[in-house]
């Protein structure tokens, strides 16, 4: 064994304590750091090491060089995207995750598959949905609305008679998708699965929303020969407006279309009694994204995906090997999403659902929600600044009131970085900003920093 290898092994429990205090360490600062950092150049790259020299000089020298440029985004004033933080019990499954080191795709081994399988039905009965729903995890979202649309792609095979598992996508032949206001990753599936970006067509929005306008709809779908795929929305990325599921899926008795909906954080608005109602309908989908390392804060990269086809799914899916386990009625893992290799990714869900249950995680939903509508009932009173949408869950889209380029926004954005850190936009035409609350730290103090960080910008640039 290589001698530094074998030193570290023999002081392994040291060095995970050495490395237990500098993540201690970063989550004790989150508060006090740079949101995000100035940005400085970047380091002179260092040469590989011909020899190296342990894991303790390795932390030291990530310590030195890198540690000090990383983001406080695991913080409670990192509002840009729609970032949640790591809770307590989450970050210990993180870590477990690492130290046990599964690859939970193969019931020839299949501890990992039996807990991810347990965590899918906690989250599956946390957003409403029914038995009918399977799941399992994947990286993030845009993987999890890939993997939901290759299945709608089988879905419109099988309505045609051909299979494009087997016989490619151009076998179908012309396809529309659509949707009233979709997130970019929708664009960006269709490319992978060889439907093409141009396939997605744009539904007119009901009057100042984002929500699809369900007449307009009726009449896309109607001018549309054939089955379709439609792409609702629950929680747009600007406003977080709701589609109407329940009128987009009674239109399912008229025409002959698969729905899928992305839900990637709108579906924690379940959690809410006061909010619980705009996803009225959510099961309702034959397909459907929810991203956790957003409102679960859970770490990066986890997100789950649930459809009612899953013999569509393991079609898609499936790979034959002798050293994989059996298709079945209960499919293996590696049979149901583009990964071979899955981690251990529903352990750190599993923690914190098993910590703090459906309660906490209403709270920390409710309490970002309350931090939301603070924020924007703040800038809505000070004249430096305009909301360009009212505040229906948990984002602020907000503006300048008075000249509001992009120069002048990157320039407020820039401004406010070490204390807030939000994310440019276009909403109706306007460049905006959108600030994002998801984190389970943020409180009322967070808010009150933020707004006032912004207000002192907004005078500074004016």
């Amino acid at each position: 064994m290589d001698r530094s290898l074998a030193g570290d092994l023999a002081r392994l429990p040291d060095l995970l304590d050495a490395t237990r205090r500098a993540a201690a360490e970063a989550l004790a600062t989150l508060d006090a750091r740079p949101v995000v950092p100035a940005a400085p150049a970047p380091p002179a790259p260092e040469p590989l090491p011909e020899h190296g020299d342990g894991t303790e000089q390795a932390l030291a020298a990530f310590q030195d060089r890198w540690a000090p440029r990383l983001s406080a985004s695991a913080g409670p004033r990192y509002l840009g995207f729609v970032t949640g933080g790591a809770t307590p019990a989450a970050l210990a499954g993180d870590w477990l995750t690492a130290a046990h080191d599964q690859n939970s795709n193969s019931s020839f081994d299949g501890a990992g598959q039996h807990l991810e399988r347990e965590t899918v039905g906690w989250l599956r009965e946390l957003f409403g949905l029914s038995d009918a729903h399977t799941g399992t995890f994947v990286s993030g979202a845009t993987m999890s609305n890939t993997t939901g649309l290759a299945i709608a792609r089988e879905w419109l095979g099988e309505r045609l008679g051909v299979s494009p598992a087997e016989d490619g996508a151009a076998a179908l032949g012309p396809v529309r998708v659509l949707s009233g206001a979709p997130h970019s990753s929708i664009a960006k599936a269709l490319s992978v699965l060889g439907l093409g970006r141009s396939a997605l067509v744009r539904v007119p929005t009901l009057p100042g929303r984002e929500a699809v306008d369900p007449a307009a709809l009726e009449r896309a779908l109607a001018d549309t020969p054939g089955p379709a795929v439609v792409v609702a929305n629950a929680g747009t990325v600007n406003t977080v407006d709701f589609d109407d599921l329940r009128a987009l899926a009674a239109l399912k008795d008229r025409h002959d279309f698969w729905l899928h909906t992305d839900a990637a954080f709108g579906a924690f608005a379940a959690l809410s009694p006061e909010h619980a109602h705009l996803t009225d309908g959510l099961d309702a989908s034959d397909s459907l994204c929810v991203d956790l390392h957003k409102w679960l804060n859970v770490p990066y990269d986890s997100a789950v995906q649930f459809t009612r086809r899953r013999d569509l799914q393991a079609r898609v899916f499936q790979n034959a090997a002798a050293y994989l386990g059996p298709l079945g009625d209960l499919p293996d893992l590696v049979h149901l999403t583009p990964e071979n290799s899955h981690r251990l990714r529903a352990l750190a869900a599993w923690f914190t659902l098993r910590a703090y249950g459906r309660r906490g995680h209403r709270e920390i939903v409710e309490r970002d929600i309350a931090c939301a509508r603070a924020l924007g009932e703040r800038l809505d009173h000070d004249p430096a600044f305009r909301l360009l949408a009212p505040v229906r869950l948990n984002v602020v889209c907000f503006t300048l009131a008075q000249d509001p380029t992009p120069d002048r926004l990157t320039a407020l954005r820039e401004a406010v970085a070490a204390e807030v850190f939000v994310t440019p936009t276009v909403y109706e035409g306007t460049p905006a900003l959108r600030a994002a609350f998801s984190n389970w730290r943020t409180t009322q103090a967070d808010v009150r920093r933020a707004a006032e960080a912004l207000r002192t910008a907004a005078k500074e640039i004016a």
